[in-house]
């Protein structure tokens, strides 16, 4: 699929986008209910990162369970709790924990730098679709209160990003897979998935990503079709 001079891809890709640390700000606020949690039961046998460590077992434990989004997190941090608190559980300290969680439902939005401009400036020449896993309403909430649903073709809330679902939404909308592409901050949901789906892909690191969605790139299995940029905006210059 050749570029047209001046680096670009030709217009008429399909861009599917992820939402959570691609567009706005996510894990950060869930890292500061993290430690508040860690900072509550100040553990004097266990230090923060062993701490979190049994968080993240109790969290893929509880998606499996569960799926994502507040709900589950806060049960998460409760069974963290209960597992590593040296003093019994009442019903009030179960409250003070889920409230823990909870106080971050309604954070501000906050873009990653140029997202609405980039958005603006790529919807000109394409087809962006927001793909985006979670509970539906939490993220459709999201998307409404950051006023970025015009740019989009479709927003496609899933429970979970896997090959299958890449190969679903490829056949609800009737994309061609060589031009349609994947942009996400996930190697383990929006990249190595996409790329199983026979689909492009474009990696944008970002420094807080969750440690549940981190995994190695499969380059060697991409055979071209996986790029690398530094951020958001830099998609303006390949598409």
């Amino acid at each position: 699929m050749p570029a047209e001079i001046g680096g670009r891809f030709p217009a008429g890709q399909n861009l599917l986008i992820d939402a959570d640390d691609t567009l706005w700000e996510n894990n950060i606020y869930f890292e500061r209910a993290i430690a508040d949690l860690i900072s509550f039961i100040n553990h004097h046998e266990y230090r923060p990162d062993e701490v979190r460590h049994v968080l993240y077992d109790v969290e893929r434990e509880n998606i499996r369970r569960h799926g994502y989004g507040m709900h589950s997190f806060a049960n998460a941090l409760v069974i963290c709790f209960e597992k590593l608190s040296a003093e019994p559980v009442t019903p009030e300290l179960h409250a003070t924990i889920k409230n823990i969680a909870f106080k971050i439902a309604d954070h501000p939005m906050e873009f990653l730098p140029a997202v609405p401009e980039t958005l603006a400036d790529l919807s000109l020449r394409h087809r962006l679709f927001m793909v985006t896993k979670g509970h539906i309403t939490e993220q459709m909430g999201k998307v409404e209160r950051s006023g970025l649903s015009e740019y989009f073709t479709a927003i496609e809330v899933v429970a979970e990003k896997d090959e299958a679902t890449y190969r679903g939404v490829v056949e609800k909308f009737g994309l061609v897979p060589d031009i349609t592409w994947m942009i996400g901050n996930s190697p383990k949901s929006d990249i190595n998935p996409a790329l199983e789906a026979g689909l492009h892909a474009v990696f944008v690191p970002h420094d807080n990503t969750w440690m549940l969605e981190r995994d190695e790139l499969r380059r060697h299995e991409s055979d071209g079709r996986l790029l690398q940029v530094k951020s958001f905006a830099a998609l303006s210059e390949i598409f």
